[in-house]
């Protein structure tokens, strides 16, 4: 940790399940009830007939491939992810779904491999395999030493932040939740009686508002807050009024970083009176290479996000970005024809939230807030 400045590292959706988890050292059961797909080594095939041959089973550190170099240079002080699979061999699949995610347990030091300090589990995969698939998923994580947040046993663990202490005394706080607008069953918010997720029901001032209250509840002099978001469609640029608005009253009422995640691609950024709003930080890891249809998003396109904010406010210092290309189920620097293209579709979306996204050095992006007069 630098004087006066804490470094987060944000991360997209981790789906570790499914094609990813065949090609481990432990695959669990492969099988699935998607309507068109009920094998999850077919998305091993399809990955491989897209990039080439993955030497299968590889070893634990594979998937991340050139991002954890990348992140044991940076050196953040808290890595977060969104952790969207079940880690279960237990349960049943959840009836009503097209696609359901977990991994075997055992193949858990492939997650830990990248360190996260922080799990966010409220998303519209947690519960694919019910609530004994949910118990199992908080015990294996629990076990592996892994800190979560959005999802318990009940209402009240599940609403809990996670607490990530700092080495001169300050915490970081993590809250996370999600919405149906991502996918997320409503009957999957945790109650009294039951296990379940973090869900809000909408992106609404009032919503925030609420959730103003509880983190007066809990934070102290000196904490930065991260709302951890799971919100909105799979595919698109757009950012609703209402998720605008959302994101504004958080850190009205003292969210300093809102991570957002659900779409499969990046989304806009925007900083927002000197505090960074992340919309969408896209897919980071899964098994998505070789499936068409949309490939105008170039979701094969990944993105680390390195945040650097005051330690006492809050307010944002730094912000640079990581571009990656998934191949063969690895990540892989992102060529720099890609990451320019990158740049240009980010910087196109965010210039009206009064953000430019700029070239940085080494292959990065960095972003710039505009001045009012400067927005387009």
């Amino acid at each position: 940790m630098c004087e006066g400045v804490v470094t987060l590292f944000l991360g997209g959706d981790v789906m570790l399940g499914r094609g990813v988890d065949q090609i481990l050292p432990h695959p669990g059961d492969p099988a699935l009830r998607e309507e068109y797909i009920r094998d999850a080594r077919a998305y091993v095939d399809l990955a491989e007939a897209a990039n080439g041959p993955i030497p299968w089973p590889v070893g634990f550190r594979w998937p991340w491939g050139e991002a954890l170099p990348v992140l044991d240079d940076a050196a953040p002080d808290v890595r977060l992810v969104n952790l969207e699979t079940s880690v279960t061999g237990d349960g049943d699949f959840a009836p009503g779904k097209g696609v359901h995610y977990r991994m075997s347990p055992a193949n858990l030091p492939c997650l830990a491999a990248a360190r996260p300090d922080v799990c966010a589990l409220a998303n519209n995969h947690v519960l694919d395999f019910g609530p004994r698939g949910l118990h199992e998923t908080l015990d294996a994580l629990a076990d592996a030493g892994l800190r979560t947040a959005g999802a318990g046993r009940d209402e009240v663990r599940a609403r809990q932040p996670a607490i990530v202490p700092l080495g001169d005394g300050g915490r970081v706080l993590v809250f996370s939740f999600g919405m149906p607008s991502s996918g997320i069953p409503k009957d999957w918010a945790a109650t009294e009686q039951r296990a379940g997720g973090d869900v809000i029901a909408e992106p609404s001032v009032a919503a925030a508002h609420a959730f103003a209250d509880r983190l007066r509840q809990v934070r102290q002099p000196g904490d930065i807050a991260v709302a951890s978001v799971h919100w909105g469609p799979n595919w698109g640029y757009h950012v609703s009024r209402s998720e605008v608005g959302f994101a504004h009253a958080l850190l009205d009422a003292g969210v300093d970083v809102v991570h957002g995640h659900s779409s499969h691609h990046p989304r806009p950024l925007e900083v927002y009176k000197g505090k960074l709003i992340l919309y969408g930080c896209g897919d980071l890891v899964d098994d998505y290479e070789g499936i068409g249809g949309y490939e105008s998003y170039r979701d094969d396109l990944r993105m680390l996000y390195l945040v650097s904010v005051e330690a006492d406010t809050g307010r944002l210092v730094d912000t640079r970005l990581v571009p990656l290309q998934a191949r063969r189920m690895r990540l892989e620097h992102a060529s720099l024809e890609d990451t320019e293209w990158l740049r240009t579709v980010l910087d196109r979306r965010s210039r009206e939230f009064g953000t430019r996204v700029e070239s940085g050095p080494d292959g990065t992006l960095t972003l710039r807030p505009l001045r009012a007069g400067q927005r387009t």
